[in-house]
């Protein structure tokens, strides 16, 4: 199995930068894309980013987030990271981090076999 683990979430005013990470054990992770999905209170689960396998070769965005995040990989630490600027309250949510034995990112979260725990992100205005 995969194991994912979230970290860096916390409270934050708006206008301010975070920076989760998630790190992976168990399995080959480099062979593995990696994605970014966040969930509000009452509302679905919505798709942030993800990065293929070969790293920043390709990535994709949410349409929301695009130009203010971005993701990133190293696979020699197993880690999967997501830079977030300029945030707003919007940006309030659970954020997931999700692993797909594909080797191309992917929008929908149907591909990604393994999630984390989810990290909480409070942006206050």
């Amino acid at each position: 199995q995969v194991q994912l683990v979230e970290s860096g979430g916390g409270l934050v005013q708006a206008g301010g930068s975070l920076r989760l990470a998630c790190a992976a054990s168990g399995r080959t992770f480099s062979n593995y894309a990696m994605g970014w999905f966040r969930q509000a209170p009452g509302k679905e689960r919505d798709f942030v980013a993800a990065i293929s396998w070969r790293g920043g070769s390709s990535t994709l965005y949410g349409d929301s987030v695009k130009g203010r995040f971005t993701i990133s990989r190293d696979n020699a630490k197993n880690t999967v990271y997501l830079q977030m600027n300029s945030l707003n309250p919007e940006d309030t949510a659970v954020y997931y981090c999700a692993a797909s034995p594909t080797a191309f990112p992917s929008a929908r979260a149907a591909p990604y076999n393994y999630w984390g725990q989810g990290t909480q992100v409070t942006v206050s205005s």
